[in-house]
């Protein structure tokens, strides 16, 4: 673990040096956020209108933090990454290394996320604030509770799209599936709580890798509940295990190959 946790803070120190990147990237995440503020603010043309459960309140707080997942995860040029590592022949170099390939991509990933994750986590509360005037009902456990399921979920997006990353062994091109994966992520987990779709696609989400990368850590900063926050934790912790196993078959699959065809 030792050696993980140097690249780590490997990655993270070299982050601190690019805080200003982060924060310019966060003009983006403003725009996006202030035009679902106007969506919603129509939608919801009474304040004290509750939609499927949802005040306006809530339904933009909601926005506010599956936003901020998805945007520090920044998954669009870390999939590419690994897939130009695949077809370039550089993951052959970490086949010798004292490390798993899986181990230090997740590492490294996580250490670059952090700074992005504090400034963009500090800029959405302050935004939330401006445009809302107060905070969801929350306490500090509740709240610790809330980054735990929110770094969860960081750690399975990341998983995911090591996953995608990896289908570079055997197909040319891994773009169209992520961009399928980010679409998918942002209809279903980003613009809209799971609450808003019919029963049996409701009932799908439920159990789908949506409820575990962006619903539940949003909906437990708009509406916690103690029962329900075991519900996610426990998922979530289900889904690393899983998808840490399928990056683990698909790359030693794809080592595989490379051996084969004489790396």
């Amino acid at each position: 673990m030792r050696k993980y946790f140097y690249i780590f803070k490997t990655e993270l120190m070299s982050n601190l040096n690019y805080v200003f990147n982060v924060l310019f990237s966060f003009i983006g995440y403003f725009i996006h956020i202030l035009v679902f503020f106007y969506l919603w603010s129509y939608i919801y043309s009474d304040s004290s209108q509750v939609i499927n459960g949802y005040s306006k309140s809530q339904m933009i707080w909601y926005v506010i933090i599956t936003e901020v997942i998805w945007s520090v995860l920044a998954g669009r040029s870390f999939c590419r990454k690994i897939s130009e590592d695949v077809k370039s022949g550089n993951i052959t170099y970490n086949l010798n290394k004292p490390y798993s390939y899986i181990g230090y991509l997740l590492s490294s990933k996580m250490g670059e996320m952090s700074i992005s994750f504090v400034l963009y986590f500090i800029g959405a509360i302050i935004l939330g604030l401006i445009f809302l005037g107060s905070l969801p009902s929350i306490n500090i456990i509740q709240f610790i509770i809330v980054l735990l399921s929110c770094i969860l979920a960081c750690i399975i997006s990341a998983f995911l799209i090591i996953i995608i990353g990896l289908f570079a062994f055997y197909i040319e091109d891994t773009g169209p599936f992520y961009w399928v994966y980010s679409k998918v992520i942002l209809i279903f987990g980003t613009i809209f709580p799971i609450e808003f779709f019919p029963g049996i696609l409701k009932n799908i989400l439920s159990y789908s890798p949506i409820y575990v990368v962006s619903y539940g850590p949003a909906k437990l900063f708009v509406n916690f509940s103690y029962i329900e926050s075991i519900k996610i934790l426990i998922a979530q912790v289900i889904y690393i295990i899983i998808t840490y196993l399928l990056c683990l078959l698909i790359y030693k699959k794809g080592e595989k190959r490379l051996n084969v065809n004489g790396g």
